[in-house]
């Protein structure tokens, strides 16, 4: 059987496809449109269907519109509340009532009789606890807002899912998150990494005043409205200077949110004494929390969806439409669930495009060597992934050792000075350089404590308080990255590399070889790695010449 998932009411639209129980694809619609997150996340928006991820979701299984058995909209506009700070929301609920005869435009021969709408929250827990390797899990959902709620508690037993509790809007964690990151200059329901990445730099020294209008209930959920932010620090302008009061006051904010998921986990936990605790929504994508909450909880295991943000739900609606169903299969194996091409479609690229390019036996070595001599690698090979994080399918890739690194990626990128890169590791060899957190940690989605006789080894990827967002590797996962890895290892000692998504500031990941060799031509990076093919910088320019 087959379902396509859809995720469009806020932002971040995406699809997702089933079938037979198998999740066969899924990605973003802004990989397609190159427009950074599909879409604002404003009311007038929500007509907007991820139209290119779904068309291509099912030319990926060879399916047609007529194929379907069900599509899932993450939204139900049945159960909507009433939003009376945005007299604009009932315009996106309308459109969300709408949605069915939308779909059927955009997808010809689909009937419009087989769209359900799927809550919000429902399909962010799916996402989590059906697509984990547990099919037996507790289940944490935590974002800015659904139809009505912010939060959702429960527990997966053998795919049922069992609601504990739900908070109610207009108390939100995600949305207390999403108010400060405009506070202090960035983008809101975009730039909230920013945040977290900023308060590594800043003490929470207000974070007594803060615990009293954001805290836990004591019966699963909290209380969190927005305070007037300039009683602790006045509004920023995103100048490009940073510090100070605005850096404490993200301190403190990370700090009482902390607290609040740490007591929320510890409160499901003593509902289900379950072993294993799931997580979507997109204060999911907090690392800094999600290790807090690993460490600070009964819970033995921490899994965490890799697309917990909204794009996710598109994952989580098919995936609860196929339970309900009885056809459900095998857990998520991997987030590499994007768009691929094959080694000779590669190479027709680079001919097309008039770049030379080699095809050497070992690919792995030539990288390492460039790596060594600290030039930095576009690496494109394999599906895309599905989600936020580069997970060394679309990365760009350093030598860790050179402090100077981390200001020369932030340049190259286009990006502010306080933001961390984080660094891939051989699965093997992780414990001997990294703690304070899951192993292993396939996703990027946990911190880890830099061990001290390492910090000065590996200084780019050190973040200021200690700690780095580490993605483990097996051949398993990546065998192109596990193999650069132990390259690397032979050449330096080293067996870590720096991962940083592959694009510039403002653009969305690199998803398809044109996109690779646009971001080449204005990068300077010193190769490009398309699937088996090397392009080099200098020979490239000395070709031209």
């Amino acid at each position: 059987m087959n379902y396509l998932g859809i995720n469009a009411i806020f932002h971040d639209p995406a699809a997702a496809l089933v079938v037979d129980g198998r999740v066969v694809a899924a990605a973003e619609e802004e990989r397609f449109s190159r427009r950074k997150h599909g879409k604002r996340p404003v009311p007038f928006s929500a007509w907007e269907l991820p139209e290119q991820a779904m068309r291509w979701c099912l030319a990926e299984a060879g399916l047609t519109p007529a194929d379907l058995d069900a599509v899932g909209y993450s939204f139900d506009p049945a159960i909507a509340a009433e939003m009376p700070d945005d007299p604009y929301d009932p315009v996106r609920v309308d459109y969300a009532r709408r949605a069915p005869g939308f779909l059927a435009e955009a997808l010809p021969g689909l009937d419009r009789d087989k769209v359900r709408f799927v809550e919000h929250h429902v399909a962010h827990a799916a996402s989590a606890g059906l697509a984990a390797p547990s099919r037996t899990s507790s289940v944490l959902v935590v974002d800015g807002r659904g139809e009505a709620h912010s939060h959702l508690a429960g527990r997966y037993r053998d795919g049922e899912l069992e609601i504990l509790h739900r908070q109610a809007l207009p108390e939100s964690l995600g949305l207390l998150y999403e108010s400060l990151t405009d506070h202090l200059g960035f983008l809101r329901s975009s730039d909230e990494f920013k945040v977290m990445a900023l308060a590594s730099y800043g003490e929470p020294r207000f974070l007594p005043e803060l615990r009293e209008i954001v805290r836990a209930t004591g019966d699963g959920g909290f209380t969190a409205q927005a305070p007037d932010w300039s009683r602790f620090a006045s509004r920023r302008i995103d100048d490009g200077t940073w510090g100070g009061d605005h850096a404490d006051l993200a301190a403190s904010v990370q700090a009482v949110v902390e607290e609040v998921l740490v007591d929320l986990a510890t409160w499901l936990h003593g509902q289900t004494g379950d072993r294993v605790l799931t997580m979507a929504g997109g204060t999911a994508l907090n690392c800094v929390a999600n290790s807090r909450i690993w460490r600070d909880t009964p819970f033995e295991e921490v899994w965490v969806q890799p697309a917990s943000g909204d794009s996710g739900t598109a994952l989580g609606a098919a995936l609860h439409l196929a339970q309900e169903a009885g056809d459900l299969g095998e857990p998520q194996p991997t987030a590499a669930l994007g768009r691929s091409w094959s080694d000779e479609e590669l190479a027709q690229w680079l001919r097309t495009a008039q770049v030379p390019f080699t095809t050497p036996e070992d690919l792995a070595g030539e990288v390492a060597d460039v790596l060594a001599d600290n030039g930095v690698v576009a690496w494109f090979d394999g599906r895309s992934e599905f989600g936020p994080r580069a997970l060394g399918r679309r990365s760009l890739i350093a030598n860790p050792m050179h402090p100077d690194n981390l200001e020369r990626l932030n340049d190259v990128k286009g990006r502010e000075q306080f933001r961390p890169v984080a660094p891939m590791v051989l699965e093997e060899r992780a414990a001997e350089i990294f703690s304070g957190g899951p192993m292993p940690s396939p996703f990027m989605l946990f911190v880890h404590d830099v061990a001290p006789e390492w910090r000065e080894k590996i200084p780019t990827v050190t973040h200021v308080d200690g700690t780095a967002r580490i993605q483990t590797v097996t051949d398993e996962d990546n065998a192109g990255i596990a193999a650069l890895l132990r390259a690397f290892d032979e050449r330096t000692g080293v067996p870590v590399v720096v991962n940083t998504s592959l694009n510039t500031a403002g653009r969305p990941m690199v998803d398809d070889p044109r996109d690779a060799l646009e971001l080449f031509g204005s990068a300077p990076v010193a190769a490009l790695v398309l699937g088996p093919h090397l392009v080099r910088r200098a020979s490239f320019f000395q070709e031209a010449r």
